[in-house]
């Protein structure tokens, strides 16, 4: 039988995690689906070959014939609308939608979302533990963790905590959380978006519907995104007005609160640094939508120490302290890193990588402020220096271990270095997941004197 005989119910673009659950979830549904991928043997090949070997499967480019031969498209949140072959379906009238589209479809409990450039894996899993710790039936995914139609499996919960990426708002047409927050927009994916504000554009698709909308006031781009028709509760790291969350600085004492009520004094929070405290506001902003006692949100605060490759303290070598945060992938990230960790002591900084055509001229500012030294690897490690000028040191080193045996030569007690990068992992690491464990590794061979 000729291809232009075939059809199919859905066409799924994308063969990792996210293709494969929507492999199954259709399946289920029992729909004719065939799978396209642009790679020869992408990530989910094996199980989805072990799991469904009657699926057609079409690898090595995403040909516009066969997406011609289905009634809706299912988008993989890598491949871009923008596609050419993708782009042809649309202007052929066929939909297209991501995996958060068909879970919003089905979903039956309330749902809280997030998203923004930097923090939203740490809020999300706050938000998860603190309704967890309520007594509340939580799944949580999305961007994070398990793909969002495997959250339904099994008995309804009482609330879905999902992080969503940009990428995946764009094929998202249905949602309606109960509570949700873009926590900040910063430079990211501009090899994606022709400019800042198409990606802040995708992002405010999070908050679709009439739930609570959660604003972060100090940053321009979310409080741009305020429906004054809405529920709102904002954040800020100042003196919050109304009943909304921020700071109070009393004596030498930061207490993070709701109003004049004082929760939780920064000091004894589990994770560090003032990007971290927005991202624990935030939390509590969200999960009081759903009537978290105050002393859960305390309780989780103070013990939970962070996700890896985020701030992460490594261990203190000579007085010198070592933080882990190879998940800062772009110039917000970075810049968060810096400034919620200059308190700790002077920074050495070890940065690089692939900078995704994003405009990197903002890190001037923190790195001349608070940064001493800076080494630099990977592709665009030169890019770095030019916008760091000659105000501040720097190196090129070759790799990471070279990076951080050089940091330890010039760091002296009461120093901090921080892997930073400002930049995506993958022209020289398979994640930002493997580039963190080979800085924490080169850092646990150092020997204390």
């Amino acid at each position: 039988m000729k291809d232009t005989e075939l059809h199919y119910d859905a066409v799924i673009i994308g063969l990792g995690k996210t293709g494969l659950s929507c492999v199954r979830y259709l399946s289920h549904k029992g729909l004719s689906i065939a799978v396209t991928d642009s790679r020869v043997t992408p990530p989910e090949l094996t199980s989805l070959k072990k799991e469904f070997p009657d699926v057609p499967v079409y690898l090595g480019e995403i040909s516009a014939q066969v997406l011609l031969l289905s009634d809706q498209l299912i988008l993989s949140p890598g491949v871009s609308v923008e596609e050419e072959s993708v782009k042809l379906a649309i202007e052929k009238g066929i939909p297209v939608m991501g995996d958060v589209e068909l879970f919003c479809q089905e979903a039956k409990a309330p749902i809280i979302a997030i998203s923004g450039s930097n923090g939203k894996s740490t809020v999300t899993t706050l938000v998860a533990e603190m309704t967890q710790a309520a007594g509340l039936k939580t799944r949580v995914g999305g961007n994070l963790g398990t793909p969002a139609l495997e959250l339904l499996q099994g008995a309804v919960p009482d609330v879905y905590v999902l992080e969503l990426s940009s990428f995946q708002l764009e094929t998202t047409f249905s949602l309606n959380a109960h509570a949700a927050a873009v926590l900040n927009v910063s430079p990211d994916h501009m090899d994606r978006y022709s400019t800042i504000d198409n990606y802040a554009e995708a992002k405010k698709k999070i908050y679709s519907g009439n739930g609570l909308m959660v604003i972060n006031q100090d940053d321009g781009y979310t409080k741009a995104m305020i429906d004054d028709t809405r529920m709102i509760i904002s954040y800020s790291l100042t003196k919050p007005s109304g009943n909304n969350f921020g700071v109070i600085k009393e004596n030498d004492t930061v207490w993070l609160c709701q109003g004049e009520n004082k929760i939780i004094k920064q000091s004894e929070l589990g994770i560090k640094g003032k990007h971290n405290v927005a991202n624990a506001l935030a939390a509590m902003a969200l999960v009081s939508s759903v009537n978290v006692p105050e002393l859960v949100m305390v309780d989780t605060l103070s013990r939970f120490k962070g996700l890896p490759h985020r701030c992460q303290w490594v261990r203190t070598v000579n007085k010198v302290s070592w933080y882990n945060d190879s998940k800062a992938t772009n110039v917000g990230a970075c810049i968060a890193s810096i400034e919620g960790l200059c308190d700790v002591g002077p920074i050495i900084l070890i940065a690089g990588g692939d900078s995704k055509n994003a405009d990197l001229s903002s890190l001037t500012q923190a790195v001349r402020q608070y940064v001493i030294h800076v080494f630099l690897l990977g592709v665009d490690a030169k890019r770095i220096a030019d916008v760091i000028g000659t105000e501040v040191a720097y190196e090129f080193v070759d790799d990471m271990d070279t990076a951080v045996a050089r940091a330890n030569e010039i760091a002296t007690p009461g120093d901090l270095v921080l892997l930073a990068p400002a930049c995506a992992s993958l022209d020289m690491y398979d994640n930002y997941q493997q580039r963190g464990d080979v800085f924490v590794n080169a850092v646990n061979r150092l020997e204390s004197c």
